[in-house]
């Protein structure tokens, strides 16, 4: 045989035999070391079921459960054996067309593939549960798997406990290595959101065996494979439901929050805000048809007002005003100030309520009748402090005490989505007067909380915290403990056993001073209204001015004066001076929680305010609008034929408003003089702002 031709033989037998150990190879990879096959066959015989575990229960302060856990369904399905089913039935139980079943299915198949289960309807109703299971063998492919969902034995603090969501691929994508599969529930706001890790607990599965008309036949194996699901744990709050109800009753047909925290451990005993939702509408089968509609409400019941609300504090700011100018030496608390209605060293005169001689003739006095002239000439002093060589370096001593009072800061507390207010600085005010040579004429209005100061009501609760405790606060939160609590919980809990004492330099005595002059604010001054029998009580009033409509009406206090127990802050909105309706509400909240009941007198009032309306025109033509909508849908359907008349005469008779009563609103979603940070920095071109009323 020629040479050319064994060479040629030698490369042919190579190739058969690489060919040869390939197939060799793949055989045994795929028998022996790939599990792929093995996988597809199990799951083929195997029936895996999730078991979702019992979230952690949330107490309130007493032991109420204010959270707890009921069962409801899921419908699942694995594409691959969805196979010679009743359609047409399975549409008519859940209320949809084929087109709706393809797309659902398609979105299976990409979200978890098709040998894996996927949630076909989430949280099936009662009716459509009883249905499916008498027709269950028609729909080869579907299962039914239980799901803890919560329940709210209170119908409160919606805005505290938040809510859940199914997780989307982001979510997935940021916590991949914590066992969330496609379908999965976590927490989507509030202290669902904050503690997830601890109330989820820890998935089960059980694994059962299937015969090949996919009939389960038993447990796999003994149930060797299982593995048990772990409920999460618990969380003990500082909330008081009973607390939090009465403040959401009292906050009903009004726009505004309330917060109260325990001064001694920054323990938060209620936070209301208005208008807000019940929970149980985002439990649920009807979830996401009561999701959506709350995020059109333009009166927003999804906002926390008492975390992202910022308003001008107006007068509850001059307690703190006096507390700096007592520790810089500025005053003494015999000083005084001769007003007689208005402050006029500025040029444009800042105006007050009281015009009386004598209502501010020393600091306890100005505290008590809320004069504005004494506390605008404050203010200039601090600024114009000579130690500090210019005005500008006097404002940012200033800015440095109330960030330290926690005012344009934020506080961390342990539920999402706190908003940090805004003291401004400098840099807006030499980009707004031309250059650094504004002085303290030009900002005197800081010296009453107005001009650009905003702070949220919760960082207003805990300013009260600093006044009561005497220059130290806690940080305010709603978790005390977890239970079988373990050193690494501390990420949770650690920060709010910490005691801040930024201000403890400034002397008891000034505290003292300052704290008789709010007792006298509830005894002789602004808020007499807010007295209860047998308990003194320190408090300042405050009328915030709104671009937007009425002025909003302000309250702080602490009690006992003695021994305080309870602070809070009150803000309705649109509602007018400070003590005609935020000093009722948070006078009976404190007697509530210091009393265990209320008299009879409060309680009286309890009825008159919750019935009182004072949501704005333009929020209740929305609603208006949209109750229209729902009756012009229920005549269509029960009468074809009105339908067109009832659409005319909306489109022909709309809402008439009067233009006076809602002046500058720009539109219908800016309800109130709720600020985003964007909204702080607009330029105001007028050196002095308009004074606030008392």
């Amino acid at each position: 045989m020629p040479i050319y031709n064994q060479s040629r033989n030698r490369i042919i037998q190579v190739i058969f035999a690489l060919v040869f150990l390939l197939i060799i190879f793949q055989l045994l990879n795929l028998q022996i070391f790939s599990s792929e096959y093995k996988l597809q066959a199990e799951n083929n015989a195997i029936y895996r079921k999730v078991i979702y575990p019992d979230r952690g229960i949330i107490y309130d302060r007493h032991g109420k459960a204010i959270l707890e856990n009921t069962i409801m369904y899921d419908l699942m399905v694995t594409p691959s054996e969805a196979r010679g089913i009743d359609t047409a039935t399975l549409c008519n139980i859940l209320g949809i067309d084929t087109a709706e079943y393809k797309k659902r299915i398609i979105s299976a198949i990409i979200k978890n593939s098709r040998y894996k289960p996927s949630v076909f309807e989430p949280l099936i109703s009662d009716e459509a549960y009883a249905r499916l299971n008498e027709d269950m063998y028609k729909f080869p492919g579907f299962s039914i798997t239980e799901r803890p969902v919560r329940a709210y034995p209170f119908h409160a603090a919606a805005n505290v406990l938040g809510y859940l969501g199914e997780v989307d691929k982001n979510f997935l994508k940021n916590h991949a290595s914590e066992g969330y599969d496609q379908g999965d529930y976590a927490g989507m706001t509030g202290l669902e959101r904050s503690y997830e890790k601890v109330l989820m607990g820890q998935r089960g599965v059980k694994r059962y065996i299937r015969d090949n008309k996919n009939r389960i036949q038993g447990p796999y194996n003994n149930g060797l494979y299982d593995t048990a699901a772990i409920a999460g744990r618990n969380l003990y709050t500082s909330l008081d439901i009973d607390l939090q109800v009465l403040a959401e009753k009292l906050l009903q047909n009004k726009i505004g929050s309330v917060v109260a925290i325990n001064p001694k451990t920054g323990g938060i005993l209620a936070m209301a805000t208005a208008p807000s939702y019940d929970p149980t509408m985002l439990t649920g089968s009807q979830r996401r048809k009561n999701f959506g509609r709350l995020v059109l409400d333009t009166a927003r019941p999804l906002l926390n007002r008492a975390l992202k609300g910022q308003y001008p504090p107006g007068s509850t700011y001059k307690p703190l005003s006096a507390l700096i100018a007592l520790d810089e030496g500025i005053i003494t608390p015999s000083y005084g100030y001769p007003c007689a209605g208005a402050y006029y060293a500025c040029g444009r005169p800042v105006k007050c309520t009281e015009h009386w001689i004598g209502h501010s003739k020393d600091l306890r006095t100005a505290i008590a009748w809320s004069c504005n002239s004494y506390f605008c000439n404050i203010f200039r002093m601090i600024v114009d402090n000579p130690k500090y060589k210019n005005p500008r370096l006097g404002y940012l001593a200033w800015k440095q005490y109330m960030n330290a009072f926690g005012y344009g800061t934020d506080l961390h507390p342990d539920i999402p989505g706190e908003y940090d207010g805004n003291i401004p600085d400098t840099s807006g005010y030499n980009r707004d007067f031309g250059g650094p040579r504004w002085n303290s004429c030009n900002i005197v209005t800081l010296g009453i909380g107005q001009d650009r100061m905003l702070a949220t009501p919760l960082q207003m609760a805990n300013a009260m915290c600093i006044i009561a405790n005497k220059g130290y606060y806690y940080t305010p939160h709603f978790v005390d403990s977890i239970e079988n609590e373990t050193i690494a919980d501390t990420q949770f809990v650690g920060r709010y056993r910490f005691k801040h004492v930024a201000l403890g330099h400034i002397s008891d005595s000034a505290f003292k001073i300052v704290q008789l002059g709010m007792n006298d604010v509830s005894v002789i001054g602004t808020a007499r209204g807010a007295q209860i029998d047998g308990i003194d009580i320190c408090a300042k009033t405050g009328t915030a001015q709104n671009p937007h409509g009425k002025d909003h009406s302000l309250f702080v206090a602490f009690a006992p004066m003695q021994d305080p127990k309870i602070a809070i802050c009150v803000v309705v909105e649109n509602a007018g001076f400070g003590a005609t309706w935020a000093a009722p509400i948070a006078s009976i909240i404190m007697e509530k929680y210091l009393k265990d009941s209320l008299s009879a007198k409060s309680q009286a009032n309890v009825d008159r305010i919750s019935k009182a309306d004072l949501i704005p025109a333009v929020i209740k033509h929305w609603y208006f609008k949209q109750d229209s909508i729902k009756q012009a849908k229920q005549a269509q359907i029960i009468n074809a034929d009105a339908a067109p008349v009832f659409q005319n005469n909306l489109e022909t008779k709309p809402i008439q408003f009067d233009p006076e009563a809602e002046p500058n609103r720009k539109d219908n979603n800016d309800t109130n003089a709720i600020k985003t940070k964007q909204d702080m920095q607009l330029p105001d071109n007028k050196n002095i702002r308009k004074p606030n009323k008392q």
